[in-house]
């Protein structure tokens, strides 16, 4: 019987999706967590080892001497050495564009908290103080609309395509800016970065890490975005240089930002954005919706099933 391991399987399913996709196809044992000192041993006899933030070295590779496929519980596949998979002869599975919704909608639910400012008005109802208001209503901080203003998409993937028909359906004017220039749905324009940072009312992250985009919003970038503007990030969190993005919030330089990943997760307690002014952070939350994730592992699963089958998909190496 083929054995499967899941070597971290907590933080895409932490008991409420079913893994009963996987048990059809073998022997299942999923590990919440597993350290590294620990994986050799918990996959020596797996065919199948399938890891979302696990690492799988070079030499965990060719320590696994059963293994056949190794798949995994998100996109990315940064933390496997995909080029000793395929040396080896090991397709390495990653699961796409399963969270395009998911995370669109959570850019949204960021910029709207810094729009309306929505929990901290109901924290202050339940404190008691519209009870013993004076008036009928009362606000805490300045409320904006987001129609007539420009959002300035840096990345123009699946997902920045659906944060662009949000933004549509919200009456705003959308900017784009990719890696090369593209064809525009109606509405949207393509522009350069340095008009996108400089026009945009809301600049919203969704690139890929790469060497080019590494700390791409960083202090001169920052100085050319207005100091109205808002800064959101649901990509990664090293396309911004967070010192300088702390500096710019401290300052005034920038209005505001609203971020759902930083470039260490879970972060170091002296980052500077934890501490920062008009900083709304979430815990890398973005992709984590029940339906996301019980989408993610029906494709994860789907994958393994395709390679047993001889027809390989979603194979990145």
């Amino acid at each position: 019987m083929i054995k499967i391991c899941i070597l971290d399987g907590y933080t895409t399913n932490p008991g409420d999706v079913s893994w009963r996709e996987f048990e059809k196809m073998g022997e299942v044992t999923v590990f919440d967590r597993t350290p590294k000192d620990l994986i050799l041993e918990r996959a020596k006899d797996a065919q199948i080892v399938i890891t979302n933030k696990t690492p799988l070295t070079r030499e965990t590779i060719f320590a696994l001497p059963n293994l056949q496929y190794i798949g995994t519980l998100a996109t990315g596949y940064n933390v496997i050495d995909t080029a000793a998979a395929r040396q080896r002869g090991i397709p390495v599975c990653n699961v796409p564009a399963y969270c395009t919704q998911a995370v669109a909608q959570h850019t949204f639910a960021l910029l709207l908290d810094i729009a309306n400012h929505v929990h901290e008005h109901s924290e202050s109802v339940r404190k008691g103080q519209w009870a013993n208001s004076v008036d009928f209503c009362y606000w805490k901080t300045p409320i904006f609309e987001l129609e007539g203003k420009s959002i300035g998409i840096l990345g123009f993937g699946n997902i920045g395509k659906a944060v662009a028909e949000i933004a549509l359906a919200m009456g705003m004017k959308v900017l784009v800016s990719s890696r090369t220039e593209k064809k525009m749905p109606v509405g949207c324009r393509w522009v350069e970065q340095a008009e996108l940072f400089a026009q945009s009312d809301v600049v919203t992250i969704h690139c890929p890490l790469t060497a080019q985009t590494t700390e791409l919003i960083q202090h001169e970038t920052l100085k050319q975005m207005k100091n109205t503007a808002i800064l959101i990030n649901t990509s990664r969190g090293g396309v911004i240089n967070e010192t300088d993005l702390a500096d710019a919030l401290n300052s005034g330089e920038i209005a505001a930002a609203g971020l759902d990943v930083l470039s260490n997760e879970p972060p170091k307690s002296d980052n500077p954005l934890l501490t920062a002014k008009n900083c709304i952070i979430t815990p890398h939350i973005a992709w984590a919706s029940h339906d996301t994730r019980e989408r993610l592992v029906e494709i994860s699963a789907q994958n393994v099933q395709q390679f047993l089958n001889r027809r390989p998909q979603n194979v990145v190496n």
